[in-house]
């Protein structure tokens, strides 16, 4: 299943519902966001047909997405249905860490296979800066409770944010001396509400070795480049999207809560999914993948041009 630049596409991220427990800042207002009818997003049912017709076009890879994939009742249940689809060689899921500590285990029970867990900052009062809402220690616990429950390769998610969790780069590089896990910085995007903010928010990832000198090559995983202290157990990786774009590389599509397949997610292309069904659902999603551009133009134009925020859309 390729697109017309010779992408072979076969990663769907699946998002669940726009919704989270969390208002981290860069992300969505205080306010939250306006909670749509329940009509308005796709059941799970639909969630699996769509899955199932991508698995036939060649997808093998699944992550499940929100907002906050957890908030939505019945998850367990759904990513139970999603693991039964033909061709899903891989089922991930990516979280904000909150209520792993009652999730965790009935999650791996279920099937999935891979966790990557979001977390900005290692301090408890910036924690709830960040976020708003949130405590530390709910994600901490969960995290634990991912370990206990089996999972391995546990991915931490941490976006850069200039003056507000840069001085923290070398605590969560640290991490990764005892633990098997891959700590990621990932470059802020001009999405949504934090489109507008100051330039020295937005830091390239590449500080990340200016600030831990000692890290040393280790290869690539997906779209980010990996590093590695001296004798770690763990791994750093570095995804740059704003000043080191891998579009050339993207085998991913994404698919809405509200059932829009999103060729790009910085392209405001959509592409109705709802109401369709085996051959016509089907010849939709190639359309879709057909209308993937090569590129994004946030380094060039300093915004992203989807009008959805990241919450909307599933990163």
């Amino acid at each position: 299943m390729e697109d017309t630049f010779g992408r072979n596409i076969r990663y769907l991220r699946l998002s669940v519902t726009e919704l989270c427990d969390l208002r981290c800042r860069y992300c969505m207002a205080e306010e939250g966001i306006c909670k749509r009818g329940h009509e308005e997003l796709c059941s799970f049912e639909e969630l699996r047909e769509f899955t199932a017709a991508a698995a036939a076009l060649g997808v093998t890879k699944l992550r499940v997405t929100g907002g906050e994939p957890l908030v939505r009742r019945g998850i367990v249940e759904l990513c139970a249905m999603l693991r039964t689809v033909p061709g899903i060689e891989e089922l991930c899921l990516t979280t904000n860490g909150t209520r792993l500590e009652q999730l965790a285990a009935p999650l791996k029970a279920v099937g999935v296979d891979r966790l990557n867990i979001s977390l900005d900052t290692l301090r408890p009062e910036r924690y709830r800066e960040i976020t708003r809402t949130g405590e530390l220690e709910n994600v901490l616990r969960g995290i634990e409770a991912a370990e206990r429950a089996g999972f391995e390769n546990i991915k931490l998610n941490c976006v850069l944010l200039g003056g507000m969790n840069d001085d923290e780069i070398g605590d969560f590089v640290r991490l990764t001396a005892k633990k098997p896990w891959q700590v990621r910085f990932i470059e802020l995007m001009p999405m949504g509400v934090c489109a507008a903010w100051p330039p020295e928010r937005f830091l390239p990832a590449q500080e990340v070795l200016s600030r831990v000198p000692e890290l040393r090559p280790a290869g690539r995983s997906g779209v980010a480049q990996l590093y590695r202290l001296p004798g770690a157990a763990g791994t750093v990786g570095l995804i740059e999207p704003m000043s080191c774009a891998f579009c050339a590389d993207c085998t991913r599509i994404r698919i809405t809560a509200d059932g829009k397949l999103k060729p790009c997610l910085h392209s405001d292309a959509e592409l109705a999914l709802r109401g369709l069904s085996g051959a016509e659902l089907e010849a939709a999603i190639r359309q879709g993948i057909l209308m993937k551009p090569a590129r994004h133009r946030m380094d060039e134009t300093g915004v992203t041009e989807t009008h959805r925020g990241m919450f909307a859309i599933g990163g």
